[in-house]
């Protein structure tokens, strides 16, 4: 393991540490002020239990080539807040991601992928691009505070991060009415998840509670916990994927279940009896990495795309090889 991998998980605990203190059902109280995102955001005063509307269709049976961009940040943005962002391209699948590549012909939903403490968007290569091959476009900020750039590695600044992944999604969205854009024409502006690992996992949960971006249609949390973020699911129905290892030496199991367990709408979560913290989940090319990215896959052709049949697949996808356990409630 790298001493920057070491790096971030050890903060990572820290941060589940030094916020479970915080109330798991009210907005944290921090320093640093939070950016306020530029778009059609809100918080509501509570969470609705009934049934999402999701438009039925079908996702695509194709995988497609990966085109691979980068957004800089806006200079006039108190946080600066680059975006990577991997998409359906031209061409052969199968190779690695073509930067600048054209768009493929579509229109595809979008996830905001969140990077843990001490990470880059690039460290989740491996299956945010398996997302993108099936039909997403992956959008990824990189934090200002809690990247592997970062000067001064802030862990509360975590509490500030859902506010700027709601920015950045503003930014994306535009994309699609840009003149001259690759990806002009190509987003499905009213299909949006929200996902993230760790410290991404917070950030990810916040987004449904404490800072409720309207426009989010479901979440995938990794390894994450509500320290900090509350448990206060607000607003319309957004089904939840939530994937853990039991035997996580960073953020305890029995916190990323808390969590899941206070969610008030349709969800699941996948849990690893023999999984850590992300080696298995994310940089393992063997049977983890496969059950895990084939079953969020399935999730977000369900939520995305309403894709019924991949619904019924999520199930298939998660017990395959016997290594993970699936608590169904979709």
């Amino acid at each position: 393991m790298s001493p920057r991998t070491v790096a971030a998980l050890v903060a990572t605990g820290l941060l589940a540490s030094a916020l479970v203190g915080c109330s798991t059902d009210q907005e944290p109280t921090v320093g640093a002020e939070a950016p306020s995102p530029s778009a059609t955001a809100s918080v509501t005063p509570s969470a609705s239990a009934s049934a999402p509307a999701i438009p039925a269709g079908s996702a695509p049976e194709r995988t497609f080539a990966l085109g691979v961009r980068k957004l800089k940040a806006n200079p006039d943005d108190d946080r600066k807040v680059p975006i990577t962002i991997w998409y359906p391209a031209v061409g052969r699948a199968g190779g690695n991601p073509v930067s600048g590549a054209d768009a493929a012909d579509g229109t595809f939903p979008v996830i905001m992928f969140s990077h843990g403490l001490g990470g880059y968007p690039e460290d989740y290569a491996t299956l945010v691009t398996r997302w993108a091959a099936a039909g997403f476009v992956v959008a990824a900020p990189t934090f200002p505070n809690t990247s592997g750039s970062s000067a001064n590695l802030n862990v509360f600044d975590v509490l500030n991060q859902a506010a700027d992944v709601s920015s950045a999604l503003t930014r994306v969205l535009a994309l699609d009415t840009r003149d001259g854009d690759p990806l002009r024409g190509r987003l499905a502006t009213d299909r949006v998840a929200a996902a993230g690992h760790s410290a991404g996992g917070v950030t990810t949960i916040g987004l449904f509670t404490f800072n409720r971006d309207i426009r989010l249609s479901a979440g995938v949390v990794l390894s994450g916990t509500a320290a900090g973020v509350g448990t206060a699911f607000a607003g319309t129905p957004a089904p939840q994927l939530f994937v853990h290892g039991e035997v996580d030496e960073v953020v305890q199991y029995a916190a990323g279940k808390a969590a899941y367990d206070k969610v008030p709408w349709p969800k699941a979560m996948l849990s690893l009896p023999d999984g850590d913290h992300g080696r298995g989940l994310l940089r393992d090319e063997g049977a983890s990495l496969r059950v895990v990215s084939d079953t969020t896959i399935e999730f977000l052709r369900w939520t995305l795309y309403g894709d019924a049949e991949a619904k019924e697949r999520i199930s298939t996808a998660a017990s395959r090889d016997g290594i993970a356990n699936l608590d169904n409630q979709l």
